[in-house]
């Protein structure tokens, strides 16, 4: 991009090509996010000042963004958040990027009516744990993540979500050293296979923190480990929801089977995948 002053449309249309040359895979879409950002207009207004010259912090702010995205870096890790649920979240390095996907296990929550006590398992940066306590205003939550860097992100966003006197987030190994009982356990653990890491998209590979992405081997590893302990968490009635990789529902299901649990329920993706199931633990 030049460094003479640019109209916006005019720098649009560089870094989008800029963007297509990468190999970028919706350059104009990535382009104008970046520039919502960098101009600090919304997209209605930004289309209405596209003619306008930028300044020269704007134009740096977006010229130093786009040579981010260039190198595939995640466009919520460039401009510091994700909207989530109708909700904006800070994200860092240090957490995954949360994705629309995952609000599948949101809805699979909603749909169950409110709990009054949930147990987010691998909290990252709060997404879905403080989602449900903002849809439930008399519920309590617990979030366990074993990353300092995670929690302190979460902390942040609940924070600015107003729901930090309700969310206790402690550094933990999945269930180790938790007491009292849950509603609702929810989490979305690492599940990429160790095979499957080589072929992901270099934005994750590159970028996304690979302790939140694979435990290794054939990637179920997290799911043996909550099952091991979920049952003496939940309470009566309760339910256990967790997302799941492609063509995992039915080795989730049976890893909980042998554990006591029965599943009650799968859930689909925007592109059909089953990508949450729900089960209920036999109390006996």
């Amino acid at each position: 991009m030049n460094d003479r002053p640019l109209t916006r449309a005019q720098a649009l249309a560089q870094v989008i090509e800029q963007f297509r040359e990468a190999g970028l895979h919706d350059p104009g879409r990535d382009a104008r996010v970046l520039l919502r950002w960098a101009s600090g207009l919304d997209a209605a207004a930004l289309t209405a000042r596209l003619d306008a010259t930028m300044d020269e912090a704007e134009q740096d702010r977006f010229i130093a963004a786009s040579w981010k995205r260039v190198s595939h870096q995640p466009i919520a890790q460039i401009i510091g958040a994700r909207e989530f649920w109708g909700r904006s979240f800070e994200v860092t390095p240090d957490v995954l990027d949360p994705r629309p996907e995952t609000e599948i296990l949101i809805a699979a929550a909603l749909e169950g009516g409110p709990s009054r006590r949930v147990l987010d398992l691998g909290v990252g940066s709060g997404c879905i744990l403080l989602t449900l306590l903002a849809e439930w205003p008399n519920a309590t939550g617990v979030g366990v993540d074993v990353s300092p860097e995670a929690l302190a992100v979460a902390t942040r966003n609940a924070e600015r979500l107003g729901v930090a006197d309700r969310a206790e987030l402690r550094r933990g190994d999945w269930l180790e050293g938790l007491t009292g009982e849950f509603d609702l356990i929810v989490s979305n653990p690492p599940y990429i296979s160790e095979a499957e890491m080589r072929d992901i998209d270099i934005s994750v590979r590159r970028f996304e923190p690979h302790l939140a992405l694979t435990p290794g081997g054939d990637g179920l590893d997290a799911y043996r480990r909550i099952a091991q302990g979920a049952g003496a968490r939940l309470a009566a009635g309760g339910r256990v929801l967790l997302e799941v990789g492609a063509g995992q529902a039915g080795d989730v299901e049976a890893i909980f089977e042998a554990a006591g649990f029965a599943p009650v329920g799968r859930y689909r993706d925007f592109d059909g995948r089953e990508r949450c199931v729900s089960l209920r633990f036999n109390h006996g």
